[in-house]
């Protein structure tokens, strides 16, 4: 059955590119798909946060049109097909876990990792453990992302503790940098923190961009509940004073809200 409606999916596709389709998916390229497709990962994120699993379903539709979508487009212009994209995770799949098709031994998560970073660097010819991150990532995310690389090839701390430490070495450097007034050590010192604290929720298991995201989301809902409150009382945000939004603040805080 699911193959049957992947190659139904083909088709409408191949139906809206073709001469008598939609003029707008004709007009569309590799680039100009890449807005919608960064929106959609956006919104698979927000879903899996919500664990809104229906509309989770209905999000992950719209990621695998848009890999149809770029495959199409491919294949007019004769760069590759959809037999040689799936041909190729294939084999990527199974190359990169010796450890499941192959002699090698892989005990836990991260020995089985540290082999699919190991085949990869083989594989891309690159001269650095740390290539291949993309540049255009969040900076959180990147940031964690090269502190994995490092970890995978045997550059890291031994112990949570050392981690901890320093993060305290960190607030404390910055912290003289502030006094000292020079604005640049102060941005640096904070990039310094920024960084010590990602590889703190890398080695707590948390990912650090998610963490912030859920931060942001928590503060915009105490913050309206603040403005909702203070409605109640006539008053506008505006108008309240600073004490009275703290005390409305430290209530939501206080009911877990």
């Amino acid at each position: 059955m699911s193959e049957k409606l992947f190659e139904q999916l083909v088709s409408i596709v191949e139906t809206l590119r073709g001469e008598h389709g939609c003029s707008w998916d004709r007009e569309q390229t590799h680039a100009s798909l890449l807005p919608y497709f960064l929106e959609e990962a956006y919104e698979v994120i927000e879903t899996v946060d919500r664990k809104d699993w229906k509309t989770l379903s209905e999000e992950l539709g719209d990621i695998l049109l848009h890999v149809v979508f770029q495959i199409k487009i491919a294949e007019e212009a004769a760069e590759f097909n959809l037999e040689e994209v799936i041909q190729s995770i294939n084999e990527k799949l199974v190359r990169r876990h010796p450890h499941v098709f192959g002699e090698k031994k892989a005990e836990g998560s991260f020995h089985a990792r540290q082999n699919w970073e190991a085949e990869k660097q083989k594989e891309k010819r690159r001269e650095s453990r740390l290539d291949g991150v993309p540049r255009t990532l969040p900076a959180l995310i990147r940031a964690q992302r090269l502190q994995q690389k490092a970890s995978y090839a045997g550059f890291d701390w031994e112990e949570t503790e050392q981690v901890w430490q320093k993060v305290q070495e960190e607030i404390e450097e910055l912290k003289t940098a502030e006094r000292r007034g020079v604005k640049k050590n102060v941005e640096e010192e904070v990039g310094d923190l920024f960084f010590a604290l990602t590889n703190l929720c890398r080695f707590l298991n948390i990912s650090a961009e998610d963490a912030l995201r859920k931060a942001n989301k928590k503060f915009i809902q105490r913050f309206q509940t603040v403005e909702t409150e203070l409605k109640k009382q006539g008053k506008s945000i505006d108008e309240a004073t600073l004490q009275e939004m703290d005390e409305i603040w430290n209530l939501t805080k206080d009911s877990n809200f």
